[in-house]
């Protein structure tokens, strides 16, 4: 069992940046795949982010390259989430998920975060 608990999330005007945390419980950290997802209203759930358990390999969303930098510390189980540049695009509910296989779908991930809600003023 997993618990993943996010923070970070505000609000921020339109070229600004936030910076998100997903602290995870547990011993297994390590050995998940980590994914940051986000919700906007009356849209389906998204991919923003993913990194492989020991971060030689990440995904970004077409959307987001160049500004988003997802990273993690096994050490202390937290996987983050820097976003510069904000647009009102990226407003939205973020959730850090956690899933045993990978991927880019909801289905693929295991376990989530209660969400933070990211919001960006024009």
């Amino acid at each position: 069992q997993v618990q993943l608990v996010e923070s970070g999330g505000g609000l921020v005007q339109a070229g600004g940046s936030l910076r998100l945390s997903c602290a995870a419980s547990g011993r297994t950290f390590d050995t998940y795949v980590m994914g940051w997802f986000r919700q906007a209203s009356g849209k389906e759930r998204e991919c923003v982010a993913a990194i492989r358990q020991t971060a030689v390999s990440t995904y970004y969303r077409d959307s987001v390259k160049g500004r988003f930098t997802i990273s993690r510390d096994n050490a202390k189980n937290t996987v983050y989430l820097q976003m510069n540049s904000l647009t009102p695009e990226d407003t939205a509910v973020y959730y850090c998920a956690a899933s045993r296989t990978g991927g880019l779908r909801t289905e693929h991930y295991d376990y989530w975060g209660q969400g933070t809600q990211v919001t960006v003023s024009s």
